[in-house]
């Protein structure tokens, strides 16, 4: 079974950082665990620490895959999941960033506005 390293203070650190610039307010941000599969062709899954966060209706969700290793997405309904277009990154604030990017993006297009 993959093993993926515990969640940094210096990562949760660029996160919060981040939202606090984007939103000009404090996010609770929650650190979890979650069953993924690494790879489609994998059987079974491995448990990844992750970061959670709302803001209004959208949810947003940080796995941390492997050492320097990060997925993320975004969803309003468990039928509605999202994502930046790149499967992993290597860097955090790259992730988060591109996240809250595509997010915004994501509402200015349901919006009209682009």
């Amino acid at each position: 079974m993959h093993e993926v390293s515990d969640i940094s203070d210096s990562e949760t650190w660029v996160i919060r950082s981040t939202l606090t610039e984007r939103y000009k307010e404090d996010i609770e941000l929650q650190i979890a665990d979650a069953e993924i599969r690494l790879r489609a062709s994998d059987r079974e899954t491995t448990s990844c620490p992750v970061w959670y966060w709302q803001k209004d209706d959208c949810h947003f969700i940080i796995f941390k895959t492997g050492t320097r290793q990060y997925r993320s997405q975004f969803f309003y309904r468990p039928y509605q999941q999202y994502g930046t277009g790149v499967h992993e990154y290597r860097d955090i604030t790259e992730c988060v960033v591109s996240l809250l990017q595509a997010q915004a993006d994501h509402d200015a297009k349901e919006r009209g506005e682009i």
